[in-house]
């Protein structure tokens, strides 16, 4: 969600609550253009605080979620279902499985680290929804709900920012609900949730210094230059003085005083990542990915609830071997080093780690041309990993067959996983969710929904 979205929303939404006017679009003075810079921060902080009911809080285990969202589908035979006896029509040059720290289960041997690191997470081998069109496939695994019933269902990080953000207590100047750095871009997340709801997308990249956040953080802008703006602005603002202790503009006035603090005090230094040692930027990796999950540690530090990790370029219907070669080591750098450092700090048993992508890619290489060694979409069978929070680690959940084709043991599907998340969340998976038409929607649907599942991950759990 864009800062303008959240500015926009936030000014409008609180106009039809009484709170402060919305001017809309007209041309723009100098004072408003000074303004722009602090109502970006601003919406930030207010986007999601209009007034609803706080849902009920159930026993928790976990206090927050990482998700790192694979865009485009990691294939399940590179990485965490190999299948070295299948042979070369399904490995490719990438035959070799290597052994964890977990007897009995094996990895792929561009993932040495999280080899070492596999005690701490677990690997399901047995997803499946069977759709293998990206937006759909999209849909199904981060709301547990196929589309065509006329409605548009909220995703994972929209309900735990309903249950777990400003609703439910949530004090941070940091929104609930963080994606870095793009939007993941295939359905509205928030679905009849609606706009305050949606992740604030940071824009950016993290390996570049100053990491450019949308709204906290301009490239070329000191803090010094940011304070005197400020001055000169508090200068300008000759309507407050005139009608000083008006409650709405008292109400705008607080917020921009939060949105300054966003801007040049503690929280938006969560972003900063050059107070972190150098070694330890060097572990994560000094690429986007690397430093978004160094990121995404110190957001949920900070208490974020939510946050997610979109890797883009994971759809490899050409060549795709030599981008595996490419993408698995700093995946397998990044991911390592997040699962350590969160465990060092004694964050990871609060914490859920969710890798994953739409689908998998078809275990079957596509080595004609113009694929040229291409794998395509697959979501009959795929593999996802899960770590703390609640979730025990050293475990394989269900299993394909000899050739990763078919789910050959304890099917998994996305209800099955999202409710889970929510159990360990303390999120009731059946909590009524707010629907603008006054429906009746449960956070996870049943079977009377149409909806398959093998059952939540109890073994895991």
């Amino acid at each position: 969600m864009s800062m303008e979205l959240y500015r926009d929303t936030r000014l409008s939404s609180a106009n039809e609550a009484g709170r402060v006017p919305f001017t809309g679009r007209a041309s723009l003075s100098r004072r408003q253009i000074l303004r722009n810079g602090v109502f970006g921060a601003a919406g930030l902080l207010l986007a999601g605080r209009l007034d609803s009911p706080a849902p009920a809080a159930r026993r928790a285990r976990a206090k927050a979620v990482i998700q790192i969202w694979l865009w485009g589908g990691p294939p399940h035979l590179d990485t965490f279902d190999p299948k070295p006896e299948a042979g070369n029509d399904y490995c490719g040059p990438l035959a070799k499985a290597i052994p964890t720290n977990v007897d009995g289960i094996m990895v792929g041997e561009l993932l040495p680290l999280l080899a070492k690191q596999a005690d701490k997470y677990s690997i399901i081998r047995s997803m499946t929804h069977g759709i293998n069109s990206h937006e759909t496939a999209s849909y199904i695994v981060q709301t547990g709900r196929k589309p065509g019933d006329g409605q548009v269902y909220p995703c994972v990080g929209a309900v735990v920012s309903l249950f777990k953000g400003y609703d439910a207590g949530y004090t941070g100047l940091i929104p609930p609900y963080i994606v870095l750095t793009t939007p993941q871009g295939r359905f509205s997340e928030a679905g009849f949730l609606g706009s305050r709801y949606k992740p604030f997308a940071t824009g950016g990249d993290p390996a570049r210094t100053p990491f450019a956040v949308e709204g906290v953080v301009a490239q070329g802008i000191t803090e010094k230059r940011q304070k005197s703006r400020r001055d000169f602005l508090g200068k300008l603002n000759t309507l407050g003085r005139v009608m000083k202790g008006d409650p709405q503009l008292a109400a705008l006035d607080q917020c921009e005083k939060q949105a300054y603090d966003l801007i040049l005090g503690d929280a938006g230094k969560v972003f900063d990542l050059s107070g972190e040692k150098k070694e330890l930027r060097d572990q994560y990796g000094l690429n986007t990915f690397g430093q978004s999950c160094l990121v995404a540690r110190r957001l949920v530090e900070r208490g974020v609830p939510y946050v997610t990790i979109n890797s883009r370029g994971w759809d490899t219907h050409k060549d795709h071997f030599p981008a595996m070669r490419r993408k698995l080591p700093e995946m397998d750098k990044g991911m390592a080093t997040l699962l350590q450092d969160l465990s060092d700090r004694g964050l990871l048993e609060s914490t859920i780690i969710w890798w994953s992508g739409e689908f998998g890619a078809t275990p079957k290489v596509q080595w004609e041309p113009p694929w040229n060694g291409g794998r395509g979409h697959y979501g009959k069978v795929f593999s996802v990993v899960v770590a703390g929070g609640g979730f025990k680690g050293g475990r394989v959940v269900g299993a394909s067959d000899e050739k990763g084709e078919e789910v050959k043991d304890r099917p998994v599907y996305p209800v099955d996983l999202i409710g889970s998340f929510y159990e360990l969340l303390g999120i009731d998976p059946d909590a009524k969710l707010p629907h603008p038409q006054g429906l009746t929607v449960r956070a996870t649907p049943s079977a009377d929904d149409g909806v398959r599942s093998g059952g939540r991950l109890k073994e895991i759990m």
